[in-house]
């Protein structure tokens, strides 16, 4: 395992004093390389608190310029950038914050001829893509590699956040098999709300890498911030599924276990 310069001893110091976490989870965010899609104001503001966090690498993957109406959400963009691609002044910023913090820009959206290559770089996905076209493909490669992905979105005043772990909990196709129909540039949305669910989602991967309480295993948190109204909802897989079910190509076997003392695969 990796060592922890006096840099971070003294950066991650506070968090370090958490039962159960110590050095030991410090030593394992550092190992691990999460993948974030969508970097916008939720997949953004998650990869700032996985970068302040100390986890070793981030790959952001995001096609597009950033565009005025971003601005009231994406925190990690200024306004001189409005026109210019967003994803490299993610890096910029998150460099800024934490320099120990590997930062890979990746000026693309998600598609059938790169998510393979993306899913099989990283430890984990952090879904916050902005349409279901993206979400499906992460999801089928998460599934097929085997690799736990953080799901994670909003509309509005409302969200969702669930972890899946192939193999042990239902993935997206199980629990949206008919997808939303979402306008990809049209959709109301206040920058505190996709800020709190992205704090939750950085929340969920911190979890997932380094063991240090329960994840949201089967369960779909759902929540109405008009209400401050949190509900966690059991879900199961669909033993159907053509993503992850019994027929599924890629299914798997008691002769292949799923790594999941940290739930991440190291």
């Amino acid at each position: 395992m990796v060592n922890l310069t006096p840099t971070e001893l003294e950066r991650y110091r506070r968090q370090m004093m958490l039962p159960n976490f110590g050095e030991t989870a410090q030593k394992r965010l550092k190992s691990a390389t999460v993948l974030v899609t969508g970097v916008g104001g939720l997949g953004g503001t998650a990869a700032l608190y996985l970068a302040v966090a100390g986890v070793g690498r981030l790959i952001l993957v995001r096609g597009g310029d950033l565009r005025l109406d971003d601005m009231n959400r994406q925190i990690l963009m200024t306004h001189d950038w409005v026109d210019k691609p967003r994803v490299f002044k993610a890096k910029e910023t998150l460099q800024a914050i934490n320099p120990d913090v590997q930062v890979e820009a990746v000026h693309e959206y998600v598609t059938p001829e790169n998510v393979d290559s993306l899913v099989q770089s990283a430890d984990m996905a952090l879904d916050c893509a902005h349409n279901f076209t993206e979400r499906d493909l992460l999801n089928e490669a998460c599934v097929r590699w085997r690799k736990p992905m953080v799901e994670a979105a909003m509309d509005g005043m409302e969200a969702y956040l669930t972890t899946i772990i192939p193999g042990v909990t239902p993935c997206l196709s199980c629990l949206f098999p008919e997808k939303p129909d979402w306008d990809r540039r049209g959709f109301s949305v206040l920058g505190a709300v996709s800020g709190t669910l992205a704090c939750l989602t950085a929340l969920e991967a911190i979890k997932l890498i380094t063991g240090l309480s329960q994840p949201l295993l089967s369960e779909l948190l759902t929540i109405d911030l008009t209400r401050m109204e949190f509900v966690k909802r059991r879900s199961h897989r669909d033993r159907s599924c053509a993503v992850c079910g019994n027929s599924a190509p890629w299914r798997y076997s008691q002769s292949q276990p799923l790594e999941t003392t940290s739930h991440c695969n190291k």
